[in-house]
């Protein structure tokens, strides 16, 4: 057995495909580098192409939807795209207007749909919206919550969806009470661990680039809180991402 991280984006500034084989040595054999723009996209589909235990999603992140979906299209027949995303709504930053995210949103869900791939979704002081539109617009079989930053009740309105949650770094920081109490209640068969790097790097590597190596100390802190054995953690988290991906 050994670790998924079920969403990272190598290369990223600062972070280059070396970090693979970091990642390799410490026990992390799969990868899925995600996808948040035509060009991101394109990268992660040959980045995946190019390393074995690497797969890619093809997405428009909300930032980046005023592009269009149709500058991704392109790419979803390529070998190893498992999952359209990220996509979502991020009304933190709001770098496209809201209704251009949530047009942008429910294309993607279409897509995933179509293709019948994971949707992977990031989600940001837009919960009300992102439930809204997944109820028009029909959940996919695989949905993921990537980053999932919610508390105990954003959880059971997702796992209600049948949707699966996934955790980064931000569990091992203190300020992180409600995602913890989140994580604690997901079932494992329901749970994945992610290093989103090369943001959000987990304790004890917090301030410098994330890399995917460190998702065993996401594990680790998620197995803490749950009460299991890291192994568990390790097992549950590899059994479900092959759920969710169907990695070929």
């Amino acid at each position: 057995m050994a670790w998924t991280d079920s969403h990272c984006h190598v290369p990223y500034e600062g972070i280059g495909t070396e970090v693979i084989e970091l990642a390799r040595r410490a026990g992390v054999t799969r990868m899925v580098n995600v996808g948040t723009d035509a060009g991101q996209s394109a990268t992660a589909v040959a980045v995946a192409q190019a390393n074995e235990g690497v797969w890619a999603t093809v997405g428009l992140h909300p930032h980046d939807a005023r592009n269009g979906v149709d500058t991704i299209v392109h790419l979803l027949g390529e070998a190893k795209v498992v999952g359209i995303g990220e996509c979502g709504l991020d009304y933190h930053y709001d770098h496209s207007p809201r209704p251009v995210q949530r047009d942008a949103f429910a294309a993607q869900i279409a897509l995933a749909k179509a293709n019948d791939l994971a949707l992977v979704i990031h989600t940001r002081e837009a919960w009300d919206d992102t439930f809204a539109i997944l109820a028009a617009e029909g959940v996919p079989e695989r949905t993921v919550f990537h980053c999932f930053t919610g508390g105990p009740t954003e959880a059971r309105l997702a796992l209600d969806l049948g949707a699966v949650l996934s955790f980064s770094g931000i569990v091992t920081f203190k300020t992180a009470g409600d995602t913890r109490a989140a994580a604690a209640l997901c079932p494992l068969d329901r749970l994945l661990v992610e290093t989103d790097s090369p943001f959000l790097a987990p304790v004890p590597h917090r301030g410098g680039k994330n890399q995917p190596a460190y998702v065993v100390a996401v594990g680790a802190a998620i197995a803490e809180v749950k009460g299991v054995e890291v192994a568990d953690i390790e097992a549950s988290t590899w059994d479900a991402a092959e759920r969710v991906f169907q990695f070929p």
